[in-house]
């Protein structure tokens, strides 16, 4: 059996540069052991399938070691993908998934998710959370993630955690923030329970970080990077209980997969 396989760098405007996601069109769900297979032997952050099912796409993500219910990279890129080789000419595509209707419609020369926004709230950290970051102090709130607000951009990009501690922790993942003197805002999120030590570009990420930043510096519109040495740029709107999120996206390979 052939399965197309398209890799995209996601929230990029060259190669190289955001964050990479596989995405494997399907006439129909292949077994979920064969999914997680393939996200796997991908090995990358996220692997994305989805099968058209009348006027919407039923789309799944993988890292290579779960099945998780909301990425936006590999959101947008499973969308780039339906724009520019499947050849959808739709202006907004309806994805079903875990989380939920998502929406991702053309926006310029990139595009734009339609999120459900979460609220993040100030909450207590385990104790062994700032030390694994190399932290002695930080504001933490959560949502699916802790959000550890740090001072200065500058502690976000030396940032060298302790993975084997930060495994475990009753999250989904970590992400670290800091206003920023470039964007409004800068992040790395860390992911070590999900088989992903360091995600470059979480857009998923951003359906806190949006809120709580639009909040903190009084702005419904903001700028944002994320990544350590490898990063990708965003555009985030607060829109009520949403987040419309957008970036550019770039295709790296295409291939076939032999199953």
């Amino acid at each position: 059996m052939q399965i197309a396989i398209f890799q995209v760098d996601a929230f990029a405007s060259r190669p190289f540069d955001g964050n990479p996601a596989a995405v494997c069109p399907l006439s129909e769900w292949l077994p979920d052991e064969k999914l997680y297979a393939i996200a796997a032997e991908n090995n990358l952050s996220e692997t994305a399938f989805f099968v058209k099912q009348g006027d919407l796409y039923e789309l799944r993500w993988f890292t290579p070691q779960v099945e998780v219910d909301l990425c936006g990279h590999a959101t947008l890129a499973a969308a780039w993908v339906i724009f520019n080789k499947v050849g959808d000419d739709a202006q907004v595509l309806r994805f079903s998934t875990r989380s939920g209707e998502l929406r991702v419609r053309r926006s310029g020369t990139g595009l734009t998710m339609d999120f459900p926004a979460k609220v993040p709230v100030r909450c207590e950290p385990p104790p062994e959370l700032l030390p694994a970051l190399g932290l002695t102090t930080a504001d933490v709130l959560a949502t699916d993630d802790f959000i550890v607000v740090v001072a200065d951009e500058a502690i976000v990009e030396g940032l060298s955690p302790d993975f084997a501690k930060l495994k475990g922790l009753p999250k989904r993942g970590v992400v670290v923030t800091a206003a920023s003197r470039s964007f409004d805002f800068v992040s790395r999120w860390f992911g070590p329970n999900v088989g992903v030590n360091e995600d470059p570009v979480t857009g998923s990420a951003h359906t806190s970080l949006a809120p709580y930043w639009a909040q903190t510096l009084d702005k419904q519109t903001l700028s944002a990077q994320q990544g350590g040495t490898r990063k990708g740029q965003l555009r985030c709107e607060i829109a009520g209980d949403r987040v419309l999120i957008s970036g550019e996206s770039v295709l790296y390979m295409v291939g076939e997969i032999t199953v």
